[in-house]
């Protein structure tokens, strides 16, 4: 299964968050991914499925 992100990495989610930011940064990869929002700093965490369905491209990659 090739991923087409890693961690570090700065995507851009579906749906912005209510902060009015839409960059996001992953800080954790596993089961679960948790991103953390580039404008408040505030962090989710996301089933893996979840998260490749809401995210809609990588913005800054770290590979």
């Amino acid at each position: 299964m090739g991923e087409q992100f890693v961690l570090n990495d700065v995507v851009e989610m579906k749906k912005s968050h209510p902060c009015g930011e839409n960059r996001w940064q992953i800080i954790r990869i596993g089961m679960d991914i948790r991103i953390k929002c580039l404008g408040c700093s505030h962090s989710v965490m996301l089933p893996r499925k979840e998260f490749t369905k809401k995210m809609k491209r990588v913005l800054e990659s770290n590979a």
